[in-house]
């Protein structure tokens, strides 16, 4: 039976909707460095399931237990797919919504579609590592909209409104995170016997 769960992150914003959606099956989640651990490994991988895996795989190596980690990005089909595995580096914080509105900035309405996909790794002691992804369709705005959510939520239209629009638990309804934990709560509810 699982009881507590490290997640391989130190962001406070993932930590955070990780425990409001896991919340009911009364496990324990804490960040790495709450588990006495603060390694930063070199995301390599080239899919979402990879970086991922690498992120887990270096927590679970020092502490063992079991290791969550995730690795996630937006996908926008008129840029071929791009920024993917690269979205965190795509550009400095304060400037990915700028970077990409500049960089769309001739593309058609019709042409601005894209998704967030989110991988899950679970790592534990004597089990192969179980994977559980979320994707998130929707298309790019034409400006920075709202005031919630982090990194492209303010152009990520998902109907009328942007990501950043939404309320923490409309967004938790929708957002390729919410749709990966889903599973990953599915999983766990399953192996603890609920």
């Amino acid at each position: 039976m699982i009881k507590k769960i490290v997640m391989a992150t130190n962001n406070a914003n993932k930590l955070r909707e990780v425990r409001e959606i896991l919340s009911p099956l009364g496990i324990e989640i804490i960040s790495q460095k709450e588990a006495g651990t603060d390694v930063d490994p070199e995301e390599n991988g080239v899919t979402f399931e990879e970086n991922a895996f690498i992120k887990a795989k270096a927590v679970h190596d020092i502490i063992g237990g079991t290791v969550i980690a995730d690795d996630s990005g937006l996908c926008v089909d008129a840029l071929d797919g791009r920024p993917s595995v690269y979205s965190a580096r795509y550009a400095p914080n304060d400037m990915k919504c700028k970077k990409l509105l500049d960089e769309m900035k001739d593309i058609p309405e019709n042409e601005r579609t894209a998704y967030f996909e989110c991988c899950i790794a679970l790592v534990t002691s004597n089990e192969e590592p179980k994977f559980m992804t979320g994707r998130c369709y929707g298309k790019i705005g034409t400006e920075e909209r709202g005031t919630n959510g982090f990194g492209y939520d303010p152009v990520f239209m998902y109907g009328e409104k942007t990501l950043a629009e939404m309320s923490p638990e409309e967004k938790n309804k929708v957002s390729h995170r919410a749709k990966a934990l889903e599973k990953l709560y599915d999983y766990l509810k399953k192996r603890n016997g609920e």
